[in-house]
């Protein structure tokens, strides 16, 4: 029996010299981003759909895991994409879209995708990282949201296929945390193409986040924001996830003509 969730394995498509590194979110998989990936192959990109550490096995590992660790998964995603592509950009939701932004201080990435992108924890800072590990050794996860599962997803059918962790494990906030703070003082190092996406009806991570990364982004040689409506938290699989796609590639195409 495999450690990895069935339908939620990592991913490679080989294209053409562009590669796009694809990284999922906070107790999500490669799944959510496998749409997203197969469109950019089709228009002739190389995608690595990656597995950051702990993620689509069991909870258990990511409660294990530290947000170095996920920073190291994609570096790992990076140097193997590297070997088959002349540049890389960098796409992410969600937490995946805060690594995509701190990355982009430590690698030689061409541009910066970052969806849903959290700038904080709702409650920041409330709660010191001491204190939600502490906690965490008694309580070991909380609901995602005080509302149904899938209640905010407008595609009711992309929900049903959804895979993720069903709870958010305590111990990995405090690690969330710790990331997100990283990523709040790397921001004004940021000097890639930045493309910035939120669904103004994420209740999960509210769209005033995307307004506070765009307002740290001062050093970034290119920001743009947008914001879509018929989806909710994850916009690469919900209802307006065409029009994230083709976003994305717009992007792609305008940085490379620009270079």
């Amino acid at each position: 029996m495999t450690q990895i969730i069935p339908t939620t394995e990592p991913f490679f498509f080989q294209g053409g010299r562009t590669g796009v590194l694809l990284i999922h979110g906070f107790t999500g998989t490669p799944k959510e981003m496998r749409w997203m990936g197969e469109d950019l192959h089709k228009n002739g990109y190389t995608v690595l759909g990656m597995r950051l550490a702990g993620h689509a096995t069991q909870p258990e590992d990511m409660i294990a895991s530290r947000w170095t660790d996920w920073t190291a998964s994609v570096e790992d995603g990076f140097n193997l994409l590297s070997n088959s592509v002349d540049r890389i950009f960098i796409a992410g939701l969600s937490m995946g879209g805060a690594l995509s932004l701190l990355m982009s201080t430590r690698l030689n990435v061409a541009g910066v995708i970052a969806m849903s992108t959290p700038y904080q924890l709702p409650k920041d800072p409330r709660y010191p990282v001491w204190f939600i590990r502490l906690y965490g050794k008694f309580v070991k996860y909380a609901p995602k949201s005080k509302e149904a599962p899938g209640a905010s997803w407008f595609d009711k059918t992309a929900y049903a296929q959804q895979t993720s962790y069903p709870q958010n494990p305590i111990a990995s906030i405090a690690e969330l945390k710790l990331l997100l703070s990283e990523l709040q003082s790397a921001l004004p190092k940021v000097n890639k193409p930045v493309l910035l996406i939120h669904s103004k009806n994420d209740k999960y991570v509210l769209p005033e986040n995307m307004e506070m990364l765009y307002n740290g982004l001062t050093s970034a040689s290119d920001k743009t924001k947008v914001y879509v409506t018929e989806s909710g938290h994850v916009v690469t699989r919900d209802a307006e996830r065409r029009r994230v796609f083709d976003l994305a590639q717009e992007f792609i195409r305008r940085v490379e003509q620009s270079a």
